[in-house]
């Protein structure tokens, strides 16, 4: 009797008993859940920026602190009510971890110098707190005057006060890189005069702290 090679594959499923294997049905994906958007309020504040949702089905403008917006795939997004304690309920992690507004205070200074007056003395108490409740202060102070003397002079004479105040967060323990300084001489008026003219309210410094 004749012997015949088996073909090699034949042989390979005889010896080895391996089977083909049988193709992978893939598995449906899971549905995505929605989206649900919030514009939140700026800290420390009820109000809030503007913001829109869009997809290619459609757009939700959000302009108030709370509203709220559902993003379903396949679907326009979609306004819904959100009140404020389900605001808080939602998002009281990510709402704690803000950090806090900045605030803003305007020192005026006498004429033609950069020594404070008796008001503008009291309220460095308040900028010192202020600036003590943060954990990594940042300080700018901007220094402005009226419209006597030159546009050089006011340019030198702002700056001076900008440091006076510079001067005062530095002696009460903040860092010297913490303080940014700038003036603007008699350019920024808060109230608006023509040359040469003494206004009080124009010789300041404006102070923020972030």
């Amino acid at each position: 009797m004749r012997s015949r090679v088996l073909p090699p594959l034949i042989l390979c499923l005889a010896a080895t008993g391996c089977v083909p294997k049988k193709a992978e049905t893939p598995q449906p994906a899971s549905p995505k859940s929605p989206d649900l958007v919030v514009l939140l309020p700026d800290p420390g504040k009820t109000t809030a920026g503007r913001a829109v949702v869009s997809n290619d089905k459609g757009s939700v403008d959000l302009h108030e602190a709370g509203a709220a917006v559902v993003v379903s795939p396949g679907q326009a997004p979609r306004a819904v009510p959100l009140d404020s304690k389900d605001v808080q309920r939602k998002f009281a992690d990510a709402l704690a971890s803000l950090p806090p507004s900045p605030e803003h205070f305007v020192l005026y200074f006498r004429f033609d110098s950069e020594e404070l007056t008796e008001e503008s003395r009291r309220l460095v108490q308040q900028v010192l707190a202020v600036v003590k409740q943060r954990s990594d202060p940042e300080v700018v102070a901007i220094g402005h005057t009226d419209t006597t003397g030159t546009t050089a002079k006011n340019i030198e004479l702002g700056l001076r006060r900008a440091n006076a105040v510079r001067a005062i967060l530095i002696d009460a323990g903040l860092p010297p890189a913490a303080v940014a300084v700038r003036s603007h001489g008699e350019a920024v008026l808060l109230v608006h005069t023509a040359d040469g003219v003494f206004e009080p309210r124009n010789r300041r410094v404006e102070i923020t702290v972030r």
